[in-house]
């Protein structure tokens, strides 16, 4: 008899207990200008892996979107100069996936114009043409797509800049990795794909 009601105890506390949820890494740029949320894709983990990084390490909280282009981009992360991106923590390999591309709202890593493709750690830009940049596919690295905020890109690409395509007042990042379950996520207007 007590090792049925040890059984039994073991059965309802299995029942009982809360199953855990999946969560997901998405990530987040906070401005004064709204919040921006995306998809970091699995098919390119490398990428995925360093931003969560240096977002985590709150690296991009001090720099802002240093360049923006109405109809093409919004780009920050670290200065982009004719040397370079002389400043970026590290240098990653490609990713180019063929079902990936630079629609309105990818996010991909910027680079400058060194023969391997390797882009900038730190650099990350947003499309914002609607017709998308197809020109830059299998060039530079897609890895996330935004689902919240393109109204935000909208209003960040329609300031005012200097002949740099720099913002005249500074457009600070909060970076971020949120994990969120897949009802969370629906809460902000993503359905996961099950696989």
């Amino acid at each position: 008899m007590p090792n049925f009601i040890l059984l039994l105890t073991l059965l309802v506390s299995l029942t009982v207990s809360p199953k855990t949820e999946k969560k997901y890494p998405i990530g987040q740029i906070k401005t004064d200008k709204g919040e921006i949320l995306f998809w970091l894709y699995d098919e390119t983990p490398n990428h995925k892996a360093s931003f969560m990084k240096l977002a985590n390490q709150n690296y991009w909280d001090t720099l802002t979107f240093n360049r923006v282009i109405n109809n093409f981009v919004a780009q920050g992360g670290c200065p982009d100069t004719p040397a370079g991106f002389a400043d970026s923590p590290y240098l990653l390999k490609p990713e180019f996936r063929p079902n990936i591309r630079h629609v309105y709202g990818a996010v991909g890593a910027g680079r400058d114009n060194n023969p391997q493709m390797l882009s900038a750690g730190c650099q990350f830009y947003i499309v914002q043409n609607k017709k998308g940049e197809h020109r830059l596919d299998d060039k530079y690295t897609v890895f996330g797509q935004v689902f919240k905020g393109m109204d935000v890109v909208d209003a960040i690409v329609s300031v005012k800049t200097d002949s740099t395509n720099t913002p005249l007042t500074p457009i600070k990042l909060d970076v971020n990795v949120l994990n969120l379950t897949a009802a969370e996520l629906k809460k902000q207007g993503y359905s996961v794909k099950q696989p």
